[in-house]
């Protein structure tokens, strides 16, 4: 079959079994991988469009009043699609659509072989950003001139059809072969395109050079690195000039370059820290370039040093401009080679090793883990590193990844043909020879709190997003432990009649069933199970019923609860220690069984380094759990530590997650860190309160004995760019008016959105008071006109959900959370940002709790030490959501009086650049807003 017929609708809604209609039609003919033909028409749907439909397709009532109806239409539409596949971008909802149409006119339906291009492009180009037809026609530079019009969207979609042909056309014949036993799974009917790449292949003889296979197994050829030669470069005054002055460098190669004053005094900061051997605070406002003022003193020093140093960032964001952009611009700024490499916990990078097996084992693959499949097979004959986060996996596909990370893969002998294979072992390997190391703060603290195992040896590191490392290094000081790791763990374990772990085993060697203790597994494997579900159901009901005095709700709407052994009911806590200890012996004689199994094995020189991998896995598994169990309720830690209980109260009754921390990080840090390197900075565009770094050196336990700070000030000119509005005329939450406080806010945003014409980012100290200020906002604003995306009610990620802000012209974002910081939306898509509340912890937040507790039994101000600090940083991260670049313009309007009316309120206001303030009432901060803009 050569023919292929795209088709794109538009409609009044999402639903034809709701009476929702087709109001124009596009379809694109391809023939012999050339468009061929063409189709539009508008239909009259005999309804009115909806208002929001009008604005997003530019099709009103006039527009088909005159139209034919689908009747009409309909045999001159199925025609087209005589002999051809049927595509279409999402064909449940096309199809769906046409179908349905067809049914109620009581015509035949159409019953063409589908293939869906969204999910071909899951499948082909496994990378994209977005699989969004917009975000990935820009991906792939496919033209798009008319977005949102059906005819536009389907040649499109053709034309981005064409390119997943030739990818498919492209790939090798082991990723083919692979493809053809997940096909059944996939909506699209591909097997006769994989049948015939197939055959093409078999009887080929072309190689690609680029790919190599391994075991059934096709994948990118990358090159190892070599060292360096020795290199001569100049003084560091000269090589700051040759970049800033000399060559005029940066304008050559960065577009819409500004020189920043800044961001050369940055630079020398960090270089007079190496070179006193000193540690540095500095805080970098907006637009200052830090990424770039702290990559050449780095590259600089290590190159001269022979040295390696570190730079750690706490997203994967910034990790990826750093090499994808910054690191390639020095690159052309500078006559000297140097390498930079990024390197990542095991957990990152896929094990080849792993995937053969599994591929190899008779599994039941459901959709997702058939996708999955797929897509990882097709990216790794793109990939250089083997690190997952390079593609977005369908959500339970990460269950089938944490299978074949390399984590699983225990100790790989360096002999085996897999080691010289290992994306991970690869990525060690460059980051053993590189001048810059690029890591996230996870692996850093693992690696401090782990005896610098895991990173090769650096004395200087620096430390971007800093304000995350203590709530970083207390995550990876502390532990987590939910229900669902457990039954997950317990499933792949399975008993001995359930094809899993232990059960292969069983089937695969020959035991001398006498000399083991193999016929207990089945009996301590229940009884382990039952005790995990009677602990987590009874720690549930629990917090259940202790909620009601000690209440607190995390930002994803989860139930928290702060126990400690000397304040919790002794007859019920004792009942739950008697359960973890009695679940502790249990999986310490599944440990127990699994050693005796491996050493039985391993005495008869029979056990494959697969199975014992498994089984070396399964045990330090099992024992982390036993670990876990024993630090949470069973001893006392020799560091202060919070423990608290998060509940889904929405969810199942053993959706629970447990959690610990050290009080204080500080002591930790200055002994395993600070002390041992020779030169840490650390740098954040929100280090200080009030310009003082009093707050995060005492935090991160810094010593002042060799501590440098540094503050540089933003380019931007916040006097012309912002205006800071604070109505005096808000209800006072302290006197019970949450709703109408609620309702202030709803009509200050309906006011506002009316003159910014959207473009507002709302952000919430509460999942609560976001929620409800939705729903309120859903009955009084006119939804035709405004596009509501809140967090955690609209589906998808932060950056799904920022996309969609982006996508519509006029969009409110409600975010609370992860919104406050990391989300760049420059220029005209966002021209408001309100500040509902001041970001204030809850006094009740576990973590908080105790740290609040610990502070006051020292005889210190917990308020001024902790939370003002905390609040204030956090202020400035969402301040500094508004101005991105020189040209930004916007307001800022902070619903909360005590900015104003508190005597801590000044720390916000003096913590932020210096911008015209307007306190009044709400109508006339309004006229002002709109007079200003």
């Amino acid at each position: 079959m050569n023919k292929y017929v795209v088709i794109d609708l538009e409609t009044t809604g999402n639903s034809p079994v709701k009476d929702d209609k087709i109001i124009e039609v596009g379809v694109v003919v391809i023939e012999d991988n050339k468009i061929t033909d063409r189709y539009s028409t508008l239909l009259n749907p005999n309804k009115a469009i909806p208002p929001f439909i009008s604005n997003l397709t530019g099709i009103f009532d006039e527009d088909i009043a005159d139209a034919p109806t689908f009747e009409e239409k309909a045999e001159e539409i199925t025609n087209i699609f005589n002999g051809g596949y049927l595509i279409a971008h999402n064909v449940p909802f096309d199809l769906g659509f046409l179908n349905q149409e067809l049914a109620n006119n009581e015509m035949i339906q159409l019953t063409n072989p589908v293939l869906d291009t969204v999910e071909l492009a899951r499948i082909l180009y496994p990378k994209s950003p977005s699989f969004k037809l917009e975000q990935l026609t820009e991906y792939l530079d496919i033209y798009h001139d008319d977005p949102h019009r059906a005819l536009s969207d389907a040649y499109v979609t053709a034309k981005l059809f064409i390119k997943l042909k030739e990818k498919l056309e492209s790939l090798p014949y082991e990723t083919i072969d692979h493809l053809l036993t997940l096909e059944t799974m996939f909506k699209s009917d591909l097997r006769e395109l994989l049948v015939e790449r197939h055959r093409q292949l078999a009887f080929s003889t072309d190689e690609n050079d680029e790919i190599v296979s391994y075991r059934g197994l096709a994948f990118k050829k990358t090159e190892n690195n070599t060292v360096s030669d020795d290199v001569q470069i100049s003084s560091y005054g000269d090589y700051l000039d040759d970049i800033y002055e000399m060559n005029g460098s940066m304008q050559q190669y960065m577009e819409k370059y500004e020189k920043r004053d800044g961001q050369r005094e940055m630079s020398e900061t960090v270089f007079d820290a190496f070179q006193s051997h000193n540690h540095t605070l500095i805080e970098a406002e907006t637009g200052t370039g830090k990424s770039l003022a702290y990559l050449i003193p780095a590259i600089y020093e290590a190159v001269k040093t022979k040295k390696r140093i570190v730079i750690s960032s706490y997203t994967t964001q910034l990790q990826s401009q750093l090499l994808e952009n910054e690191i390639p611009l020095i690159r052309k700024l500078i006559d000297f080679p140097f390498k930079a490499s990024l390197l990542k916990g095991k957990n990152h990078y896929i094990s080849l090793e792993k995937l053969e097996r599994e591929l190899a084992t008779d599994q039941q693959n459901n959709y997702d883990i058939a996708l999955t499949k797929a897509m990882i097979l097709v990216w790794l004959t793109e990939t250089d590193t083997g690190d997952i986060d390079e593609i977005q996996l369908p959500s339970s596909g990460y269950l089938f990844y944490k299978k074949i990370s390399a984590e699983t893969e225990g100790y790989v002998d360096p002999s085996s043909p897999w080691f010289t294979r290992s994306y991970y072992q690869k990525a060690r390997q460059k980051a053993q020879q590189a001048d810059i190391i690029i890591t996230n703060h996870a692996l850093l603290c693992t690696d401090m709190f782990n005896g610098y195992q895991f990173l090769p040896r650096y004395d200087k590191v620096i430390i971007d997003e800093a304000h995350h490392l203590e709530e970083t290094a207390s995550h990876h000081y502390g532990l987590k432990l939910d229900y669902i790791s457990l039954q997950y763990t317990f499933n792949q374990l399975g008993m001995t009649d359930e094809s899993k772990i232990f059960s292969k085993l069983l089937q695969k060697y020959t035991f001398n069933q006498d000399d083991l203790p193999l016929k207990k597994w089945d009996d301590i494997f229940l009884k382990a199970k039952y005790e995990i579900d009677d602990l987590f159901r009874t720690l549930y009901q629990y917090v259940l019923d202790q909620q009601k005095n000690n209440k607190s709700i995390s930002d994803i709407g989860r139930t928290q609860y702060r126990f400690e052994d000397e304040r919790e009911e002794p007859q019920k806590w004792n009942t739950i220690k008697e359960m973890a200890t009695r679940l502790t012996f249990f999986i310490r004689d599944l440990i127990h069984i699994l050693t005796i199994v491996e050493q039985y094995l391993d005495k008869k020189q029979v056990l494959e380094k697969y199975d014992d991998d498994e089984i070396k896995g399964s045990m330090q598994i099992l024992q982390s759990f036993n670990d876990q169990i024993e630090q949470l309720f069973l001893i006392d830690n020799s560091i202060p530590q919070v423990k608290w209980i998060e509940i889904d109260t929405h969810g199942a009754k053993n959706a629970v997650y447990l959690y610990s921390e050290p009080t204080d990080i500080s002591t930790l840090l200055a002994d395993d860190f600070f002390d041992k390197k020779e030169s840490v900075i650390l740098t954040s565009a929100t280090l200080t309160m009030k310009n003082s770094f009093s707050f995060i050196q005492n935090r991160l336990g810094l010593p002042t004995d060799r501590l440098f700070t540094k503050k540089i000030t933003s380019p931007f000119s916040y006097q012309d760019q912002v205006q800071l509005m604070i109505p005096d005329d808000f209800p006072d939450i302290k006197e019970g008016n949450l709703d109408e406080f609620i309702y202030a806010t709803c009509e200050a945003i309906i006011s506002l959105a009316e003159i910014t014409d959207g473009r507002m980012l709302v952000l919430f100290t509460s999942y609560d008071m976001l929620r409800k200020t939705h729903t309120l906002l859903k009955e009084t604003i006119d939804v035709n006109k405004y596009v509501l995306i809140a967090q955690g009610i609209s589906s998808g990620s932060r950056s799904r959900l920022k996309k969609n802000f982006q996508t519509f012209d006029q969009a409110i974002l409600f975010g609370t959370s992860s919104f406050w910081e990391g989300v760049d939306i420059p220029g005209d898509d966002l021209s408001c940002l309100m500040i509902v509340r001041l970001p204030f912890q809850p006094p009740n937040h576990p973590v908080y709790e105790a740290k609040s507790n610990y502070l006051k039994e020292e005889g210190r101000n917990a308020f001024f030490e902790l939370a003002l600090p905390n609040a204030v940083i956090r202020f400035k991260q969402g301040f500094g959501r508004l101005i991105r670049s020189t040209s930004d313009r916007g307001i800022v309007f902070v619903c909360d009086a005590r900015i104003t009316k508190a005597r801590y309120g000044k720390y916000f206001i003096q913590s932020i650049p210096d911008v015209p303030i307007t306190i009044d009432s709400t109508h006339k901060l309004m006229n002002k807003a709109g007079d200003w803009f």
